[in-house]
C-alpha cells in the first residue's frame, strides 16, 4: 500500500453524511449576516472544543480557530471555510429554509463551514498527521470592505496561529457536483468601486445654455469610461468596468446641479489594477472639464485578485486528482467575481478552489440558490486529504 492510499478517502467520511447534513440544514435555517456571525461561531467552537481541538474564539470578530497539534512534525496548514449569509429574502420553498426574514444563506457558506467541520472530526478522530492543523472559520466575507479576513489578519492571526499554507474553496454552480476547478496564478477579480458625484450648475430646462448640465456630462463620461478597456487595456488580458447606477433629477423641466454615478471596476492583475484607477480618475475629470463640470470621487479599492501560488496549487491539484479522479478535475476559467481569500494570499502562499455545486443549481447569491448536500463528503474529506498530504511532505 503506498502511503497515498492511506490518506482520506470519501468513503472514510460517508459515514457522517448524515449528521453533516443536520449541521448545514441548521445552519442554512439561522442564516447570521456579516459581523453578526455570533451563533454561527458558538456552534462552531463547541463542535471543534468536543472534538478536542485547541480553540480560539473571537478571532478578528467573530472568527474562530480551532488548532490541533498531533506527532513532531514541524509543518502547519491552515484551512479556511466563510460563515455568513446575504440580506436577502429566500425563495427556495426548502423545509430548511430560512428562518430569518431578509436573511439568506444564498452562496453555500453554509456548506462550506460544513464540510471544514466533517474534516474537523475525521482530523481529530484518525490523527494521521504529524504537525499542526489550523481550522480558520471566518466571519464576513460578504462584507465588502473591512472584511472578516482583513479583520482576522489585523488581529494576528497569522502570528498566534502560524502556518505554512492557507487553503480554501468555493462552491461553484454550473459545473457538476463534486468536479473541482483549480488555476495556478490568478483565479478571482480584485474588485473597486468609483463613486463618482458630477457637480454641474442646475437651471430652468428652458434655458439650458444658463447651466451646466450634469446629465450631459455624465452621459459622456458613461460613454467614455467604456473606452478604457477596449483602447487602454492590452486585447489579451481581462478588465471590466461597468457603471452600475447613475442618478440625477427629479422634473422633467429642471436641470438637476449634480448627478451620482457608480461604477464597478474588476481585474485580474496589480498591474492592470493601477491603470484602471488612474484611467477612471483621468477621464471622468477631463470630460468634466471639458462641459465646465467638477467631479467629487471616492475611489475605493475592495478585494484584491485570488493569486494561486504555483506550488501550493500544484499540490492541491494532485491531491483532489488522487482523491476524485483525474477526469473530475478541470482548470478553472477566470471568475471576474472576487473574494476576500484574496488577502490571505497576500500573507501566504496557498490555493483557493472552486467545488462544482451541479450544473441544475441556482446561481450565486440568487433567491433559489441552496448548497448541494452531495457535496457535504466529498468536501470533508478533501480538507483532510489536503491536511494529511501537505503534513506528511516534511
Amino acid at each position: 500500500m503506498t502511503q497515498s492510499q492511506n490518506f482520506a478517502k470519501i468513503s472514510d467520511l460517508e459515514p457522517q453524511a448524515e449528521s453533516l447534513k443536520q449541521i448545514r440544514h441548521h445552519l442554512h435555517a439561522n442564516p447570521e449576516l456579516s459581523f453578526e456571525e455570533e451563533k454561527t461561531a458558538a456552534l462552531v467552537a463547541d463542535k471543534l472544543v468536543k472534538w478536542g481541538y485547541e480553540v480560539t474564539r473571537n478571532v478578528g470578530g467573530h472568527g474562530v480557530v480551532g488548532r490541533l497539534r498531533v506527532g513532531d512534525g514541524n509543518r502547519s496548514v491552515a484551512i479556511r471555510a466563510d460563515m455568513d449569509a446575504l440580506p436577502m429574502l429566500e425563495e427556495t420553498g426548502l423545509p430548511y429554509a430560512s428562518n430569518v426574514p431578509g436573511k439568506m444563506h444564498a452562496c453555500g457558506h453554509d456548506g462550506h463551514t460544513t464540510m471544514l467541520l466533517g474534516a474537523a472530526e475525521y482530523l481529530a478522530r484518525t490523527k494521521n498527521f504529524s504537525g499542526t492543523v489550523n481550522l480558520v472559520f471566518q466571519p464576513a466575507e460578504e462584507a465588502g470592505k473591512i472584511s472578516g479576513a482583513q479583520a482576522m489578519i489585523a488581529d494576528g492571526l497569522f502570528d498566534r496561529f502560524p502556518c505554512d499554507a492557507i487553503f480554501g474553496l468555493h462552491n461553484h454552480p454550473g459545473i457538476p457536483v463534486g468536479h473541482v476547478m483549480t488555476r495556478s496564478g490568478p483565479l478571482m477579480a480584485a474588485s473597486d468601486t468609483a463613486n463618482i458625484k458630477v457637480v454641474g450648475k442646475g437651471g430652468h430646462a428652458s434655458r439650458p445654455h444658463q447651466t451646466v448640465d450634469p446629465i450631459v456630462v455624465a452621459s459622456s463620461i458613461v460613454m467614455a469610461l467604456q473606452t478604457i478597456v477596449a483602447r487602454n487595456i492590452d486585447p489579451t488580458q481581462t478588465a471590466v468596468i461597468t457603471v452600475g447606477s447613475i442618478h440625477g433629477g427629479e422634473a422633467s423641466n429642471v436641470i438637476p446641479s449634480h448627478v451620482t454615478l457608480g461604477v464597478s471596476i474588476r481585474s485580474f492583475t496589480p498591474e492592470i489594477r493601477d491603470i484602471l484607477e488612474q484611467r477612471v480618475r483621468e477621464l471622468i475629470n477631463a470630460q468634466a472639464a471639458s462641459y465646465g463640470a467638477t467631479i467629487e470621487l471616492e475611489y475605493e479599492r475592495g478585494y484584491p485578485v485570488v493569486i494561486n501560488s504555483a506550488e501550493e496549487n500544484e499540490f492541491a491539484t494532485g491531491v483532489v486528482k488522487d482523491l476524485i479522479g483525474e477526469d473530475k478535475v478541470s482548470l478553472c476559467p477566470l471568475i471576474p467575481g472576487s473574494e476576500d481569500f484574496s488577502y490571505f494570499l497576500e500573507h501566504k502562499p496557498g490555493a483557493f478552489l472552486r467545488l462544482g455545486n451541479g450544473e441544475n443549481s441556482a446561481i450565486l447569491h440568487n433567491t433559489k440558490y441552496d448548497f448541494n448536500d452531495e457535496n457535504l463528503v466529498v468536501g470533508a474529506a478533501i480538507w483532510a486529504r489536503v491536511a494529511e498530504s501537505f503534513l506528511a511532505r516534511g
